[in-house]
């Protein structure tokens, strides 16, 4: 088995993972419940967009094994802390617009939203696989800007609650993305 073989072999076994785990926690109440619930740890909100980063160092590697194992990381990190004993209101409330967004009827405001996010991640990973920071560093503001807006626009003052985390990960993700790039930049300089 050659390396591309081995690297999409694995890619599929992630997108297999990623896929069980949507599947699991949209059918099974009590799973939803418990990874939602977990989900009010705020790490869980500040080290999501962290997983930007080897994201776009996968695409930059071509390697689609990394960027499927990356997405499934995303997916499953909202639980990988435990259930906080103290929650903040506006943490509550917010929880709960979204978890009222993704229980209310499916109609095509809400399809185009749900799509925008795979969309986004495509733009991204094209981006980085091309080698364009400049294209990579717009579609991580148009992201984030995005989830900020949609969650002040819709959830109101309780929307507010994922500033800190939001802007906090765009602007450490982009000062990182823009050292990271260069300097693979310049190892793949030096080997030519």
């Amino acid at each position: 088995m050659t390396d591309t073989q081995k690297d999409k072999a694995w890619a599929l076994l992630f997108l297999a993972f990623t896929i069980a785990f949507l599947l699991l926690a949209l059918n099974n109440s009590t799973f939803f419940n418990w990874t939602f619930n977990r989900h009010h740890n705020q790490w869980s909100w500040y080290i999501r967009p962290l997983f930007l980063l080897p994201f776009c160092y996968f695409a930059y590697k071509h390697s689609m094994a990394g960027i499927s194992a990356t997405i499934f990381c995303l997916f499953t990190s909202m639980f990988w802390f435990s259930r906080p004993e103290h929650v903040t209101e506006s943490v509550k409330t917010f929880l709960q617009f979204e978890m009222d967004w993704i229980n209310s009827a499916w109609d095509g405001k809400k399809i185009g939203l749900l799509l925008s996010v795979p969309v986004s991640f495509l733009l991204l990973g094209l981006s980085f696989w091309k080698r364009s920071l400049f294209m990579g560093l717009g579609v991580v503001v148009l992201m984030a800007t995005g989830k900020i807006l949609w969650s002040i626009l819709n959830a109101g003052e309780s929307g507010k609650s994922i500033l800190l985390p939001a802007v906090l990960g765009l602007l450490i993700c982009a000062v990182l993305m823009v050292f990271g790039f260069k300097r693979l930049e310049r190892k793949k300089r030096k080997k030519q």
